[in-house]
């Protein structure tokens, strides 16, 4: 029987914790050769403790690098309660390779920090479903073509906080995404002009953003531990949804994977529908500082868990739109002959999308919603001087 040390019975477990470190690490090196853009230079010598810097090769004369960082949020609480694990890269890698990918960059190398509670010992549950969250970067990092240069985990025990107290396998995930931008690629909303055309690329539910309101919903639905009860089960799941991948449908149009890097669409305008959603993304950060307006008249349904947490929470239209995406991960705008070659693009990459509507020039700016979760409301934004 193991003896274990007085650090160990203290809440971190270093033995187990360097196992662990090791199995991650060869998640990690299982990465290094996604991206045709990325070079790791292995100086570790067998030592998964080791410097393994990377170089750029392949990629156009000058460009730029660039670092965002995110992380899951309270969305962690909801993938632990419905014990989904394995899909919680997805909803990391989304926020972290999306804030590159929105400005027209490409998402190369994620460094990340996983706390847990503790690491468990080698062969018990716990153990295997924090392995479950590696092996589901692992799968995520393939299709994203990104490097997992190399992360951190942390035994937190007490210090990891959730309503579900006496949970062993919380978790709580941040990252830092390394990305390069081309002064030629951008995408700033620079070009938007009268006309063009709002793509919306369908999402299946909350990604990171309000989930707090996800979570008071459930517990005015189902009680205040609402993850006890066996009628949340269904709604818990639908809720841990994990994140959809843009990423490579808009890295791909912007042209980062030709041999010319030529664009195959010029794209105007990303907006990546987290924090804030259509109000903030899109019409204050983008349309009203150019005068711009915009008339969304066929949005996306909303997702049916969305659709019931508004119900349960008892939001309004307004609040609905400007707490969660709708229905809608990504808005794009691109030019009304363009969009027949961007549908089908979307669907060779499993992504639905379909014309949402079209920029206006108005009097007074503003982006007017034709909402899916009333039957004939109207939501209209304003600039402030309106």
């Amino acid at each position: 029987m193991k003896v274990k040390s007085k650090y160990a019975s203290d809440g971190v477990d270093v033995e187990e914790e360097s196992l662990f470190s090791q199995y991650a690490s060869f998640i990690c090196k299982a990465s290094y050769k996604n991206s045709p853009y990325v070079k790791v230079q292995d100086f570790s010598v067998g030592n998964f403790r080791g410097p393994r810097p990377f170089l750029l090769k392949g990629l156009p004369r000058g460009i730029s690098i660039e670092a965002t960082t995110d992380g899951i949020g309270t969305k962690g609480i909801i993938i632990d309660a419905a014990k989904s694990h394995e899909d919680a890269a997805y909803d990391i890698v989304a926020m972290t390779a999306s804030d590159i990918s929105r400005f027209g960059g490409l998402p190369l190398v994620f460094v990340n920090v996983l706390d847990t509670v503790s690491i468990g010992e080698a062969g018990n549950k716990v153990g295997e479903t924090y392995k479950k969250v590696l092996r589901g970067l692992g799968r995520v990092a393939k299709k994203e073509k990104i490097v997992v240069l190399k992360g951190e985990t942390a035994q937190m025990g007490v210090s990891l906080g959730s309503e579900i107290t006496n949970s062993k396998t919380k978790i709580n995930w941040s990252g830092t995404m390394i990305g390069a931008y081309h002064r030629t690629k951008m995408i700033t909303g620079g070009t938007l002009k009268n006309g063009q055309i709002v793509i919306a690329l369908k999402e299946n539910g909350f990604r990171c953003n309000g989930i707090s309101s996800v979570r008071k919903a459930l517990a005015f639905k189902f009680g205040k531990k609402w993850w006890n009860n066996p009628r949340a089960r269904k709604s818990i799941k639908e809720a841990a949804t994990p994140s959809v991948l843009y990423d490579p449908l808009l890295t791909t149009l912007n042209g980062w994977f030709r041999p010319s890097f030529k664009q195959e669409i010029k794209v105007h305008a990303i907006v990546h529908l987290s924090g804030g959603a259509i109000k903030e993304k899109f019409a204050k950060d983008i349309l009203f500082p150019r005068g711009l307006s915009a008339s969304l008249n066929d949005l996306w349904e909303p997702p049916t868990i969305m659709r019931s947490c508004a119900e349960w929470r008892s939001l309004s239209d307004e609040e609905f739109y400007e707490t969660w995406n709708g229905g809608q991960g990504v808005l794009m705008v691109i030019d009304e002959k363009d969009v027949k070659f961007c549908l089908k693009r979307a669907k060779q990459f499993s992504i639905q999308a379909r014309v949402a509507g079209r920029i206006t020039k108005e009097k007074v700016p503003q982006v007017e919603i034709v909402s899916k979760l009333t039957q004939g409301k109207k939501i209209i934004y304003k600039t402030k001087t309106a």
